[in-house]
């Protein structure tokens, strides 16, 4: 092996870890503009004379949510299209109710680590790993919990009274799939006979599950 073959990978090797991360920002601030028809990897930054303390400011987690839905849960995200100044500062915050019995259902973050904070009542909450060992526990108020990123996770409350957290992402606007709804309420639909192969059941099965998870016709 010459040298000149040999550069490349002693430039791989010689790269500082810190350029896989996350770039620094570059400004102070970078207000979304959330109108803009420019698309990149974030919202284009609104001009620096049209920025007000209103988008550095949401009171919506203030109040509990409507837990009157199937799941009996409701999340409230205060993420960048809330918020606007969280614009490449990556993170955000959800408040998520809870009913007696309420689900917030097995689903993914696939842009960030969660982590969740009970100011009301108790949970158990789990996640499963790639190997599929559940992690569970019940967590009650004042205490933490985490979900690493992109892990399939949940939250049951199975108390008599209600049940809130905060929760906290290191991302801007951390995407949210459902596992059920992703696969069953899909548009354009996912073929019924991979639901079926899948899950291992029949085909009116497949239209039932839909049926309950789709939008209302």
């Amino acid at each position: 092996m010459n040298k000149s073959s040999l550069f490349p990978l002693f430039f791989l090797l010689a790269v500082p870890p810190s350029l896989a991360a996350d770039p620094d920002m570059l400004q102070d601030i970078c207000v979304a503009d959330l109108n803009s028809g420019i698309k990149l990897n974030g919202f284009a930054c609104k001009p620096a004379a049209d920025v007000t303390e209103a988008d550095f400011f949401f009171d919506g987690l203030a109040a509990p949510g409507a837990t009157n839905n199937t799941m009996g849960s409701l999340v409230t995200a205060a993420n960048v299209e809330m918020i606007p100044g969280l614009n490449t500062l990556g993170v955000s915050l959800s408040r998520i109710d809870y009913a007696p019995g309420g689900l917030n259902p097995p689903h993914t973050h696939p842009r960030a680590t969660e982590v969740v904070f009970v100011i009301d009542g108790a949970l158990d909450v789990g996640f499963l790993t790639t190997a599929n060992q559940l992690i569970v526990k019940n967590i009650a108020k004042g205490e933490v919990f985490v979900f690493p990123r992109g892990l399939v996770h949940f939250q049951k409350n199975n108390a008599a009274v209600p049940a809130a957290v905060i929760a906290a992402f290191n991302s801007q606007l951390p995407g949210t799939q459902s596992v059920a709804a992703t696969l069953f309420a899909a548009s354009p639909q996912v073929p019924d006979d991979v639901l079926a192969m899948a899950f291992q059941i029949g085909i009116n099965d497949v239209e039932n599950i839909r049926s309950r998870l789709g939008p209302k016709k």
